[in-house]
């Protein structure tokens, strides 16, 4: 079974209700031996395209990944990115902002970390925070020194999301392709990956007491991520929602879609020059009267 991108976009435009997203389809693959194939298949061919990116040199690839806790995010950036050279691309983790950070608007941490010409940049956790957890608790927002007028909850979430459509409007003008990734997990599944983090030693680190707080507030994140992810898919930076209580397919589905972003691209190995070509020679000839 082919997997198709756009079975999980969100239409620009289109009010998102999670409860009609499934967290799990059927599997691409009836088996671990095909799936792992396929995915060696993807990997092998988006570190074809990543090289031909690099080479082009004329787009930046932004990838986001957002989710509430245990939805894979490492995992599926670990697997689907294994086959890309490092140098080409950065990986960037987003927590608690620092007291330098919060000086400053809620884009610019992450905008100095925007990948540049060539390179593929991937946020784990992104500025969507600031209209996630903050929206969540407003006890966050009221201590990032705000003036007291821009803290009405009435329009600061409206304003963040056009800020954020401007702002990916913006990279997008400036050739920055940008693929946003919600791994849609149910809150059964969520509850049972964090009782083996308790129950498997070698996985007693990911697991921490405020991770069974936030679980406390999930029906308030879903209608954050519903309210977000309604206002901020558009054509030039669309979100897909990833059914991620299978994690074997959610990583399948988020590797297709970046191949498809991918393919989307104009991009061309440099050509040669005539003059180019004609300095090569030289040098080859040079090269092979050093031979032995």
């Amino acid at each position: 079974m082919k997997i198709k991108s756009k079975d999980f976009c969100v239409p620009p435009g289109k009010q998102v209700t999670l409860k009609e997203w499934p967290t799990i389809v059927k599997p691409f693959c009836k088996s671990k031996k095909r799936y792992q194939k396929l995915l060696e298949e993807q990997v092998e061919e988006l570190s074809s395209l990543q090289r031909l990116h690099y080479a082009s040199n004329r787009y930046a690839v932004l990838l986001i990944f957002q989710a509430m806790d245990a939805a894979g995010k490492d995992g599926t950036i670990r697997h689907v990115m294994s086959g890309v050279n490092p140098q080409g691309c950065q990986v960037f983790s987003f927590k608690q902002p620092s007291a330098e950070e919060l000086e400053h608007d809620f884009l610019w941490r992450t905008t100095r970390c925007l990948p540049e010409r060539g390179r593929i940049g991937i946020f784990n956790r992104s500025y969507y925070e600031e209209v996630l957890v903050a929206r969540v608790h407003p006890e966050i927002l009221r201590g990032q020194g705000l003036p007291a007028e821009l803290l009405d909850e009435k329009t600061i979430w409206t304003d963040r999301y056009r800020s954020i459509v401007d702002f990916e409007e913006h990279l997008h003008r400036n050739g920055t392709r940008i693929v946003k990734f919600f791994l849609h997990l149910s809150k059964e599944e969520q509850c049972k990956r964090f009782l083996a983090r308790i129950d498997e030693p070698d996985k007693n680190w990911k697991f921490s007491l405020a991770d069974v707080r936030e679980r406390r507030h999930w029906e308030s994140y879903m209608q954050a991520y519903e309210a977000c992810l309604s206002a901020t898919s558009t054509d030039h930076a669309p979100w897909y929602v990833v059914p991620a209580d299978d994690k074997e397919n959610a990583r399948l589905i988020v590797s297709q879609i970046i191949l498809d972003a991918f393919n989307e691209l104009k991009m061309a190995y440099p050509q040669t020059t005539a003059k180019r070509r004609h300095e090569l020679k030289s040098i080859r000839e040079q090269l092979l009267k050093e031979a032995p």
